[in-house]
């Protein structure tokens, strides 16, 4: 009853209901005061054309359910990365018996930032009401993706009357920021000049039996450090690499504050870096952390453990580039959580005197920093800010795209 009262309410707004209206009361004056076989003929046809456009009214498109699927190119369920698209199925299906010429299904997808993409196409009908409509999105950006109700759009046979209905399939996905595999990272290596104090300290730590991988052969390891089977298949000397008793911490600083980047891509980079270096601790099982100067300070603790990492890499997705202010006060007020001693590494596009104070508080704090970059190619007045922070023992470097990254970390100047 209540369906039959709200489809008659949503009826009554449209012209189009009123004519109907109209002209079944006037067929039903005609037999009332004209009689005849005429007159009832046609006031029984016209009885059944109001009768099927207020069943279709009150059910129909109104009654509409559906599921959504979606998948990438790689199949269902894989991780989505920005710059990859998705593809959406949804198959709805309509109760009832009676006909419908076709049904338009308008989707519309929302970003966590507000940013909204709609999809609009049209599906004609099986004869049990039932339909599917693929299509696949742009490619997406990083985010938080969501879709908001569905809304169905259908006409009678006789194309009299719009009929509308609206039906809601919960369909949400992360697209995670644009990475690059790091091959290594000089900074963690012993055997590099550009290693820093707390890399240096990590030399001299023993190693345990538990083998971490392969590396290739350094000229005065032992014999029995020699990895022969992979040495037999690559044809070049191989050592094995075993892991330390206790593994260095990192902590990965990201400048969040929205004046410092140019452009939606500079505060995108930045994103990218951090998520690669992410995914590099992630394959060294290192303890790595992150804390964003954004809006508020968030901090993840150093840790090896996948889930933590899939924490951090969950709160870049839905990171913006909405900070204020100074960024030291910040890093004093929370130095609490910062672990001492840790290795600091800041991504920021900025330069000059902030990003000094930051290092020399990070000295104090017992922390060895180094600042990548993140450049716009526009800058000015920074062409010797890198070689300024080498001269302090501090290792630096620029990025401007993201492919960059690997260069620039295994030994790249600035």
């Amino acid at each position: 009853m209540t369906r039959l009262l709200t489809g008659i309410r949503s009826g009554l707004k449209t012209p189009r209901y009123w004519a109907v209206l109209l002209v079944w009361v006037a067929s039903l004056f005609y037999v009332l005061f004209q009689g005849g076989k005429t007159s009832l003929m046609l006031f029984v046809m016209i009885s059944v054309i109001v009768l099927y456009l207020i069943v279709l009214g009150i059910s129909g498109v109104r009654l509409t359910r559906g599921t959504r699927q979606l998948s990438t190119e790689r199949g269902q369920g894989t991780v989505l990365h920005a710059g990859e698209q998705i593809k959406v199925r949804l198959h709805f299906s309509i109760p009832g018996f009676l006909p419908m010429p076709y049904i338009i299904i308008r989707e519309v997808m929302k970003r966590h930032n507000g940013d909204s993409w709609s999809f609009e196409e049209s599906v004609i009908p099986s004869y049990r009401g039932s339909g599917t409509l693929m299509f696949q999105t742009p490619p997406l950006e990083r985010g938080r993706y969501y879709f908001t109700e569905t809304e169905c759009v259908s006409e009678d046979i006789f194309g009299f009357i719009e009929h509308k209905g609206r039906f809601h399939v919960p369909g949400q996905f992360r697209v995670m920021p644009r990475t690059v595999f790091i091959p290594t990272w000089k900074l963690f290596d012993r055997n590099s000049p550009l290693a820093g104090p707390q890399t240096a300290s990590a030399a001299s730590r023993k190693e345990t039996t538990q083998i971490n991988g392969v590396r290739d052969y350094v000229y005065g390891d032992r014999i029995s450090r020699i990895h022969w089977n992979a040495t037999a298949k690559t044809g070049q000397w191989k050592s094995k690499e075993f892991e330390y008793d206790s593994v260095p911490k990192t902590m990965l600083l990201l400048d969040a504050t929205k004046a410092h980047y140019g452009s939606d891509a500079q505060f995108e980079l930045a994103v990218s870096t951090a998520a690669s270096l992410l995914e590099y601790g992630g394959r060294g099982r290192m303890n790595m952390g992150l804390a964003t100067l954004g809006d508020t300070f968030k901090l993840f603790p150093p840790s090896s453990v996948q889930g933590d990492r899939q924490r951090m890499m969950h709160h870049l997705v839905d990171l913006s580039a909405d900070g204020y202010g100074k960024l030291l006060p910040k890093l004093e007020q929370n130095a609490r959580f910062l672990p001492a001693g840790a290795f600091l590494v800041f991504i920021s596009p900025a330069s000059g005197q902030q990003v000094l104070d930051i290092l020399r508080w990070a000295e104090t704090r017992g922390m060895s920093s180094s600042h990548i970059r993140i450049s716009s190619g526009r800058e000015k007045g920074v062409e010797g800010w890198g070689a300024m922070l080498a001269s302090r023992g501090t290792f630096a470097c620029s990025i401007q795209s993201l492919s960059e990254l690997p260069a620039a970390l295994g030994g790249g100047r600035v």
